[in-house]
């Protein structure tokens, strides 16, 4: 193939140009941000199912007191009633009364029990708020920093959107200046080996970094100036300059 020199040196600005497209491609990828938000949202789920459990566990325990309250005002409202019989004088048989006492005195410590049953359960149901509020502000503290670095990451991608685009806009440009069989074998080699064209310095390859063999600079001395000549060692197109120490 066969190429003005002025044209594969272009080839050199393209390269850069993709290089700096790679760079930019590979930063957007590895933006500490996105690997701060991946921690965060594992932490923001976690709290947030160990909010909803600390939840469920509170609500169990508010509907488990409603009832041993509802028990305790049971057993407080028989035993007003019995004692207010035994008050009344209605109940004269001494078996009865007898029995009307016991059973006062055996509500009066069901009653006992039931009160204590309900300060347990108050206990556990304000720990178990206490550990949802807590639960909840890391939850939501967690959330804060997440926006946090949910902004940086935007105005990070968005600087990198604007470089990104001002790197395709200049490539079009120098696309533009060279010949179509050229471009389309320096693309094919950039898809092959990252990088397509490669400056000839000193005479070692600036694309895989080999020196040329004397046989090889002879040969490539001697190839017309329009000629594309390619590296043995990598294959990229190897670009002519006065550095290249030909």
């Amino acid at each position: 193939m066969k190429a003005a020199p002025e044209a594969q040196k272009r080839l050199l600005d393209l390269a850069e140009l993709d290089s700096t497209a790679d760079r930019l491609a590979h930063r957007r990828r590895t933006l500490p941000e996105l690997a701060e938000i991946a921690e965060q949202s594992k932490q923001y789920a976690k709290l947030a199912t160990e909010a909803i459990e600390a939840e469920t566990e509170a609500g169990d325990l508010a509907r488990e007191q409603t009832k041993a309250e509802g028990d305790v005002d049971t057993v407080r409202t028989r035993a007003d009633r019995d004692q207010k019989r035994l008050d009344s004088g209605a109940v004269t048989s001494p078996k009865d009364l007898a029995s009307l006492q016991s059973e006062i005195t055996s509500l009066h410590r069901r009653q006992g029990d039931l009160e204590e049953i309900v300060l347990e359960i108050m206990e556990r149901k304000e720990a178990a708020d206490a550990k949802v509020t807590d639960l909840t502000a890391k939850r939501d503290e967690i959330a804060a920093v997440r926006a946090v670095s949910e902004e940086r990451r935007d105005a990070a991608l968005t600087e990198i959107d604007k470089d990104s685009a001002e790197v395709v806009e200049k490539r079009v440009q120098i696309a533009g200046d060279i010949p179509a069989d050229l471009l389309a074998l320096y693309d094919k080699l950039r898809d092959q080996y990252g990088v397509g064209a490669a400056m000839l310095r000193g005479g070692r390859c600036q694309g895989c970094k080999v020196a040329l063999s004397i046989a090889e600079m002879n040969s490539i001395k001697a190839a017309p100036h329009d000629e594309v000549v390619r590296c043995e060692e990598c294959r990229r197109i190897l670009v002519r300059t006065a550095e290249s120490g030909l």
